[in-house]
């Protein structure tokens, strides 16, 4: 019988060629490797974003907490919540997750019946698939969104927190509170890179049963990610022409420009 030696690698760490590109993105290349194995550290960090990814998933929403950083906004705030009454259901059960709870049912139309009134834009809150994206992001985008409505002229109903929430849940809040415009901000899918990221759902005179071709989406809204003020300066965008056109969804182009900032500048501060 014929030996066969295996094959020997050095055992010193072996950068890939692509390491310069590392500082362009939070995906996984260039890790290198050692020997014939990954590096420690990369394999420590990747067992470390998939816990952190899956935490974010799990995680209850601290709605106290989001509460007292909203309050300066001498705005009411309402708290509602789906038909998902645990993490557990939420995830096994979607179609629970955009239905409101009957108690939060008959709290938006008392609210409505005590107040009487219409309002331009309407703000929601959800959990979603990320708790974090909404503790991490929302207070501080919605004070902002919420002053840019304003200058415009527009009414901006009480904000709502929702928990065991999906994107749909909002419509029918909407359509309670008799608002034309519904922002939905909603903890996104977290990746093994992500787990804060919140996306922003625009639907024109939402209703219960809108279906997903009826919204326009922005996404990655994080420090890492798109950052707030252009989040917020592409959706007004979007909600300047929704007005006009009376319409949202796939007939509603995202025309919004942003200047890219010179590859010198954009290293040192990045506006994406």
């Amino acid at each position: 019988m014929k030996v066969q030696y295996d094959i020997q690698f050095q055992p010193e760490l072996t950068q890939n060629a692509w390491q310069q590109l590392k500082q362009f993105t939070d995906a996984r290349i260039a890790l290198g490797r050692v020997g014939g194995s990954q590096p420690t550290k990369p394999s420590l960090e990747f067992q470390l974003a998939h816990a952190q990814a899956k935490d974010a998933v799990l995680k209850v929403l601290d709605v106290q907490a989001l509460v007292e950083q909203l309050a300066k906004l001498n705005s009411d705030i309402l708290q509602i919540s789906s038909c998902a009454e645990d993490k557990d259901l939420y995830l096994k059960r979607p179609d629970l997750g955009r239905e409101l709870s009957e108690a939060s049912r008959q709290l938006l139309k008392q609210y409505q019946q005590q107040h009487q009134a219409e309002y331009d834009v309407l703000i929601v809150a959800g959990d979603g698939l990320s708790a974090r994206a909404i503790e991490d992001n929302a207070a501080h985008f919605i004070a902002e969104l919420q002053h840019s409505c304003v200058n415009e002229g527009w009414s901006v109903a009480p904000l709502v927190i929702a928990t065991g929430s999906r994107v749909a849940l909002g419509d029918e809040v909407a359509q309670i509170l008799n608002a034309k415009m519904l922002v939905m901000l909603i903890g996104e899918r977290p990746g093994l890179s992500s787990p804060d990221s919140m996306g922003i759902h625009y639907t024109w005179n939402a209703y219960k049963g809108c279906h997903d071709a009826m919204r326009n989406c922005i996404s990655n809204v994080r420090a890492a990610g798109l950052s707030e003020p252009v989040a917020i300066q592409r959706l007004m965008a979007l909600m300047r022409k929704s007005r006009q056109l009376q319409l949202s969804g796939v007939k509603l182009k995202d025309e919004h420009e942003v200047i890219v900032e010179p590859f010198a500048q954009a290293t040192a501060k990045r506006i994406f």
